[in-house]
């Protein structure tokens, strides 16, 4: 497929593309720049480098057939200053109109030259949410005119807590198009849009890597909340026959401190930490003097150990918190080719905003991390924001359920096996 089949875009954008060396535009970019001319609402999940941004840069430009009048007519709501200034890059790379007026808002620096610019004159407005709430109760940002509200990297805007004030400025324009980029969907990037959305057509690519990295098998929990995930870790070190030697990793002491207090009240002097900061504390300083221990069962590794720990043969390597940095993550579940240790399953625990990261290590890696469903017996902690959950009811034939499309087969939870059942299963076989 070329550009000109089905992107509609106009000669001006044609040229920049070939300029470029876009030979083709990608599958995101076939499936929503369509949509998007036709002025249809829009969600579109892919990940990262899969051509979200140029999808809705070309979008943007195109819409401006015309002389501008310096009144915003698009405003893009992305997480942060660094995001900002790359959506900035890429309209000034693909841009020909210098008769358009693009501004770029965050909370970094005075406010005073924003407001100076956009008084100026502002077609396209690029901005957090924060400062864009801030300028506009100011009267400084007129949103009367806006027709095209963009969020890109939702998840990520969800991940800073930018909640209200993207909903605020949502609501406050009373009519246009919505358009949300997103790597991944969950509950609450799904509670932020779903009142402001009309319904949106949804797209979803779901590119990995080429390359497929020799990593141990992996399995994926997702849960609501940290308690929860405490609960869940007390709930798999309950089965003493199967867990019986476990590596834990954790980005900060302080949650490996809670952890540890956490299990030594439920199992004593079977948890242990990771090069132990403190005479209190028991630990090890090798992975290889916990597996030699018959008595100690979990050994907890703070993210602030820079060391690159040989885990050997670990029966199970769990991620109680996903690292910053997916190489991290990858470089502790490679296996050594020549090793001979038995196998290691790698158990995952994350949260709606730690998603985000599970994508960027399963595209890195080649591999899709299979969900496992939460065991009966587990205890979820609710958010104390939260009302408590109630059972939802089934939609009726033909009615569209409370979400945004149905999930794919593959992502469908039809199982609920026990956390040991469903380790056992991965294991094929316990460790001694």
């Amino acid at each position: 497929m070329t550009w000109s089949d089905k992107t509609k875009l106009n000669k001006q954008l044609l040229r920049s593309v070939a300029e470029l060396g876009f030979a083709a535009p990608k599958e995101i970019q076939q499936r929503t720049m369509s949509r998007i001319a036709g002025g249809q609402d829009v969600i579109a999940i892919g990940p990262e480098g899969c051509g979200k941004t140029t999808a809705y840069v070309l979008s943007v430009l195109n819409k401006f057939n015309y002389a501008p009048d310096g009144v915003p007519l698009v405003l893009i709501l992305v997480p942060n200053q660094e995001a900002v200034e790359a959506v900035l890059q890429q309209f000034d790379l693909i841009n020909k109109n210098k008769s358009i007026s693009i501004v770029g808002l965050y909370a970094t620096g005075g406010m005073q030259d924003q407001l100076d610019a956009l008084a100026d004159g502002a077609d396209i407005v690029v901005a957090t949410p924060d400062r864009a709430r801030a300028i506009y109760l100011k009267l400084g940002l007129n949103l009367n005119k806006i027709e095209l509200l963009i969020l890109d990297d939702a998840d990520q805007i969800v991940k800073q807590g930018l909640q209200l004030p993207t909903i605020e400025l949502a609501n406050s324009i009373t009519k246009a198009q919505r358009l949300v980029f997103t790597e991944v969907m969950h509950d609450k990037l799904e509670r932020m849009i779903e009142p402001f959305m009309n319904m949106p057509a949804l797209v979803e690519v779901e590119e990995v890597g080429h390359g497929v990295l020799n990593i141990h098998p992996q399995v994926l929990y997702q849960v609501p909340n940290f308690g929860t995930k405490l609960n869940l870790l007390n709930l798999f070190m309950q089965d003493e026959e199967l867990f019986t030697k476990t590596v834990v990793f954790v980005n900060t002491r302080q949650t490996a401190e809670k952890i540890y207090k956490d299990m030594q009240s439920a199992a004593k002097n079977t948890v242990a930490l990771y090069n132990p900061w403190g005479h209190s504390w028991q630990g090890f300083e090798s992975v290889a003097d916990f597996h030699a221990d018959e008595a100690s069962r979990m050994l907890i590794v703070a993210n602030e150990n820079e060391d690159n720990i040989e885990t050997g043969d670990i029966p199970f390597l769990l991620h109680f918190d996903l690292p910053g940095d997916k190489d991290t993550f990858i470089a502790r579940m490679l296996i050594n080719p020549t090793a001979t240790e038995e196998e290691t399953l790698s158990i995952t625990f994350a949260t709606d905003i730690e998603l985000g990261q599970v994508r960027k290590i399963e595209h890195a890696t080649g591999q899709k991390f299979p969900v496992v469903e939460l065991p009966d017996d587990l205890v979820i902690v609710r958010d104390k924001k939260t009302k408590p959950e109630e059972k939802p009811t089934a939609p009726k034939a033909n009615e569209p359920g409370p979400a945004f499309h149905e999930k794919k087969a593959s992502n469908v939870k039809n199982y609920n096996y026990s956390s040991g059942e469903k380790a056992k299963m991965n294991k094929k076989k316990k460790h001694g």
